[in-house]
């Protein structure tokens, strides 16, 4: 595996690649990797002949009081797993490589509508963030197809609609989230859980589990099941910001008629705040 970190040195790699007829796949990171991320670049790894893997945590996706300097980083454990993982190229632009500060205030990219709801509705800013840096990145490696983790729903539903909206030549594969044992999807920020906190958090998988059941048993009270929803997690210590059933295709309310449908929640449990989603059929 070979590591670049400036764009000249991306871009001469990449178009080799592809002066060869080379199909190259590209999973950006935030780094701080887990068996979620490496099942994606399994992914990548199984679908093209060449595998780019960004790590850049991302500073305009993060709030005034989020987390972006206690973010883990480890970089030297992220580069040994990419290795084993059969990576072809690491890419770990410095913060000026992707935000240059002559050209400060910068353009970004927005996406109306997905961006303000859920999510984006507790962390004002955080998907435009995502979403500049997804079309910063993708005009830098130039992929082909780009794997994203099914975990962060809504941020998948963003980029798919940002890339079709820019008639970026990407195509966008979700993967479906990797979970520990007890059902809790794996994260970076489940760093912050203590071992009491880790055991409570599987019960967000279970409530969202017990709502899919419903619905796909035939409930339609969509807003009671929601509210049940928030009440358990309430009472099993979380701070929950959302539970919400929408369409699976672009996260719109659910109308008559719509079969595929999502149930998503955010909830914060001691210093973590998690997300998950669950994926429903009614058809």
């Amino acid at each position: 595996m070979d590591t670049v970190s400036t764009a000249d040195e991306l871009r001469r790699v990449v178009r080799d690649w592809h002066r060869q007829e080379n199909r190259v796949a590209f999973v950006p990171t935030m780094g701080n990797l887990h068996a979620g991320h490496l099942q994606l670049v399994r992914h990548a790894r199984a679908i093209a002949d060449r595998v780019v893997v960004s790590i850049f945590v991302n500073p305009t996706q993060f709030g005034p009081n989020e987390d972006y300097a206690s973010y883990p980083r480890t970089p030297e454990e992220d580069a040994q797993a990419l290795m084993e993982a059969d990576t072809d190229l690491l890419f770990l632009p410095a913060v000026e490589e992707i935000y240059p500060p002559d050209l400060s205030p910068a353009p970004y990219v927005a996406v109306p509508e997905i961006d303000g709801i859920l999510c984006g509705e507790f962390r004002p800013g955080h998907f435009s963030g995502v979403a500049t840096v997804v079309a910063k990145l993708f005009n830098l490696v130039q992929p082909d197809v780009a794997i994203f983790g099914e975990k962060d729903y809504q941020q998948l539903v963003v980029i798919r609609r940002m890339t079709r909206a820019l008639c970026l030549p990407v195509e966008i594969e979700g993967v479906a989230t990797v979970r520990e044992a007890s059902g809790l999807a794996m994260s970076s920020r489940n760093r912050y859980l203590s071992e009491a906190e880790q055991n409570t958090a599987a019960t967000l998988y279970r409530v969202l589990g017990e709502v899919r059941e419903a619905v796909e048993g035939g409930t339609s009270d969509y807003a009671a099941l929601e509210a049940g929803a928030m009440a358990q997690l309430e009472q099993a210590g979380f701070r929950p910001e959302y539970v919400s059933i929408r369409r699976a295709a672009d996260l719109a309310e659910p109308q008559p008629g719509d079969t595929r449908l999502r149930v998503l929640a955010a909830a914060r449990l001691g210093a973590a705040r998690l997300i998950d989603n669950i994926g429903i059929s009614t058809g």
